[in-house]
């Protein structure tokens, strides 16, 4: 019986030392070289995300099967990426990792179906998968079956996706193909300097078109968090990037049939914004940061901003109303006005998008002049683009409302998910100017031959302009003929959107029997 026991205890340390093997890595310098770079290793990385001493690894014997080009002398276990699943704020959350130490944390056959295998067990469980990037792409020496791998990991993501949530973290580079796996998740965090991701890199772009640029010039992290929209954050450090990733996963919901977490509020639902009649001025032509009003009504003043670096006229943002998550869309004056433009109509889109998918209500505050006027917006498809704003909005059946501030002009004012595209309330503050355009452009286009033919177009002009705001620009006018359901005292919009969202808390529609729709591209 002795000797049955030592075998197994030998057995078991032997299972002990392939493991703490498989932790450190085939080359112990490996790690001084990561951390050189700035960069964690990829266990430090899912220690920082997980809750502690709540990760259980899956596959971590898991090896690599292929030959030539040397690799059946290197065969480390698991090959490159770490799996498995843990808590973050006590919820389930699955994570892979790549481990740039092993193969640079390029991707083969093996290490691809261990990333399969955690997105199938994520959509299986109904929890949201984290991915931690940092790898160098396809596994070359494997050839067709690494790109074979990248392809089953897209389809997941597409399968996946409005399911359970789905977020990228790039913490190191990631090129060609390797890019369209974050491109099809939610959302993109990627840290300054240690995170690139391209299509093709600077030497291909040199020798196509003769242009020389730097990794970080091409798709650093503030390239794709302010330039092209890629990204959705970017950091200074990894620490500071896992934390928010952290606080973005305590705002959503696990999957598409459950609701976001609720959290215990001591912000009083009925607190009047006494702030907001200095925050936001009469005049429609004054600007001020729509995201002090957001702040002044969400619970204590807490809220998330998506993209807030990228089409900075809009702003999207997570918060609390009385402990229940919502997502609010906002024109943002104190950018271009708050016009809308193809940037600004994609990003609202895709956020609109992702709340109807997890249940989270829409509260849309409105300032809006209009669509961006200009050839380069029209060359570049602003009517396609522009409606992907308004089909997100006309598809969602989530608890809608929007909140007229102050001017609302157009089909912008249409788009902003007006009460004839189908928002459960419409409301607004007396400061309201709801119409097809400015007075000023409306009275020279009404009263254009009258004001060109009088002795004083200047007095004519204003005359014009006055009637035409006292007749159909007043606060009152779409009260009265049921465009907005009420015109309410902006001290008391805080608790307004509470009892409203109360109401509609439970919320049901259902939308024609379809496969999908086709939305504008």
């Amino acid at each position: 019986m002795s000797g049955v026991e030592e075998t197994i205890l030998s057995r078991i340390g032997r299972l002990t030392d392939i493991k703490e093997s498989a932790r450190r890595g085939p080359d112990p310098a490996a790690t001084e070289r990561q951390h050189a770079k700035g960069k964690l290793t990829a266990h430090e990385r899912i220690a920082l995300l997980l809750d502690k001493g709540s990760f259980n690894e899956v596959e971590a014997l898991r090896r690599h099967r292929a030959s030539g080009f040397g690799l059946e002398h290197k065969k480390p276990y698991g090959d490159g990426v770490i799996t498995g699943w843990g808590t973050v704020h006590g919820r389930t959350v699955f994570v892979y990792a790549h481990d740039f130490r092993v193969f640079g944390g390029a991707l083969g056959e093996a290490h691809a179906q261990k990333i399969h295998k955690i997105m199938d067990l994520a959509e299986a469980a109904g929890a949201p998968v984290v991915s931690l990037n940092d790898g160098a792409g396809a596994r070359i020496q494997e050839g067709v079956t690494a790109l074979a791998g990248y392809g089953g990991i897209f389809r997941r993501n597409t399968r996946a996706s409005g399911v359970i949530p789905q977020i990228s973290v790039m913490l190191g580079p990631c090129a060609g193909g390797a890019a369209y796996s974050p491109a099809l998740t939610d959302f993109v965090f990627m840290v300054r300097e240690t995170s690139q991701m391209f299509i093709t890199g600077p030497d291909v772009v040199k020798a196509v078109t003769g242009e020389e640029i730097s990794q970080d010039g091409l798709g650093g992290a503030d390239v794709h968090a302010g330039v092209s929209g890629v990204s959705h954050f970017a950091y200074d450090d990894e620490e500071h990037c896992i934390e928010d990733v952290r606080y973005l996963l305590s705002l959503l919901p696990a999957n598409n049939r459950e609701l976001a977490p609720v959290e215990r509020c001591a912000d009083p639902a009925d607190r009047l914004n006494e702030a907001l009649l200095d925050l936001v001025p009469a005049g429609s032509g004054q600007a001020y940061d729509i995201r002090k009003v957001v702040e002044e009504l969400a619970d204590d003043g807490e809220y998330f901003e998506v993209h807030p670096a990228w089409a900075t006229n809009i702003v999207c943002a997570f918060t609390r109303l009385d402990g229940h998550v919502v997502g609010v869309v906002a024109n943002q004056p104190a950018s271009m006005a708050g016009v809308l433009d193809i940037e600004a109509s994609e990003k609202g889109a895709r956020f609109v998008q992702f709340c109807d998918a997890f249940n989270i209500p829409l509260v849309t505050l409105v300032d809006v002049p209009g669509f961006l006027p200009g050839v380069d917006q029209e060359h570049n498809g602003i009517i396609r683009r522009g409606a992907k704003l308004l089909y997100a909005y006309c598809n969602a059946t989530v608890p809608r409302i929007s909140l007229v501030l102050r001017k609302a002009y157009g089909g912008a004012y249409i788009v902003m998910d007006s009460r004839s595209i189908g928002a459960d309330l419409a409301l607004a503050w007396p400061t309201n100017e709801i119409a097809v355009m400015g007075a000023e452009g409306a009275a020279n286009v009404v009263f254009r031959r009258e004001i060109n033919a009088a002795d004083d177009p200047q007095a004519v002009r204003e005359q014009r302009i006055a009637e035409y705001k006292d007749e159909l620009m007043h606060p009152y006018y779409a009260a009265e003929r049921g465009l907005i359901d009420d015109v309410i005292d902006p001290r008391q919009t805080r608790s307004v959107l509470i009892r409203s969202l109360a109401m509609l808390r439970a919320k049901h529609a259902d939308l024609p029997s379809r496969k999908h729709g086709n939305p504008p591209q």
